[in-house]
């Protein structure tokens, strides 16, 4: 079989998301990954198909996909790569075109190198190896987590006195939404300040269901956090993001608000609902997410490469 590599159409999407759920089913046992995700990345803000993409076949299937793009407007750059096992030799040749791309991508925005991070399941297809050959390193770890939902116990909890929560039903919500993303996570690992049409965008505005997007304020600060949860994924109810403002950490405010979309999940009649969260999180969330009944579904590591 003749294998060749070549950028990624939008038409492929509906093969690289078979070869994506290939892979999950290799490392976490199933497949769950979606075909609107994929073409959401394919779509990209300023994404360059034919630069920033990857698709390697043997004999017409694909067996390699990457994908680059550029959050930071610097030097950071940001990588996905997925392969079957039994083609390393189309990963290593896919890895140092993503790694060349990566350096002029990063000096077009007038940096002199680039910082590259790739994040792969913590037992990956990808033969390790290869990266650290080519002087990648395991930079962090995230776990992705996941809780059964039973639709008698998980109940709209009781709001705390002085404590109001909202849907978020207008575009001035949505703004709001954006501005206690940004204040929350500014000092996370990785963090890359978004304008709010870009945010839009990263967490897919046009198909979410708002109505699984809340804001919860206190009588004496306001808006003080927010949950964006969503509902299109065919393998469980996902939680994107839980972010309370660092003056209003210590309320319970997180915990109200997982048990909020907890319920609401519950009674759509998902069985199951599941967030991602680094396990080096400052603020406590990990211990929060296991008082809230959730266990380790998989890991995944970031792995970073500097390219000069």
């Amino acid at each position: 079989m003749s294998s060749s590599l070549r950028p990624v159409a939008l038409t492929d999407a509906p093969a690289v998301t078979d070869l994506l759920n290939r892979v999950d089913e290799i490392e976490i046992g199933r497949p769950e990954t979606d075909l609107h995700t994929v073409e959401a990345d394919l779509k990209r803000p300023g994404i360059d198909l034919d630069r920033d993409s990857w698709l390697m076949s043997d004999g017409g299937r694909p067996v390699a996909y990457g994908l680059l793009w550029d959050e930071s407007g610097g030097e950071r750059i940001d990588i996905d790569q997925y392969v079957l096992p039994e083609h390393q030799e189309a990963a290593a040749r896919m890895l140092a075109a993503m790694e060349d791309r990566a350096l002029e991508k990063a000096r077009e925005n007038g940096a002199a190198r680039a910082v590259v991070h790739l994040h792969l399941n913590a037992a990956p297809t990808l033969d390790t190896a290869l990266l650290y050959a080519r002087g990648w390193r395991v930079v962090r770890r995230y776990h992705v987590l996941r809780r059964p939902l039973d639709p008698a116990r998980d109940r709209l909890p009781e709001v705390p006195a002085g404590v109001t929560v909202r849907s978020c039903a207008t575009r001035a919500d949505r703004s709001r939404v954006h501005e206690l993303y940004q204040a929350s996570f500014a000092r996370h690992f990785d963090f890359q300040p978004r304008t709010f049409d870009a945010w839009l965008h990263d967490i897919g505005a046009e198909g979410l269901d708002w109505s699984l997007v809340w804001i919860v304020a206190t009588d004496d600060l306001g808006d003080a956090g927010f949950l964006l949860a969503r509902d299109d994924r065919e393998a469980m109810g996902w939680i994107r993001s839980v972010g309370v403002l660092p003056a209003a950490r210590g309320r319970g405010l997180g915990g109200f608000l997982l048990r909020h979309a907890f319920a609401a999940f519950a009674a759509r009649g998902r069985d199951t609902v599941g967030l991602g969260v680094d396990t080096e999180n400052s603020t406590g969330a990990p211990r929060l997410y296991e008082r809230h009944g959730m266990t380790v579904h998989y890991a995944v590591d970031t792995w970073e490469t500097v390219v000069r």
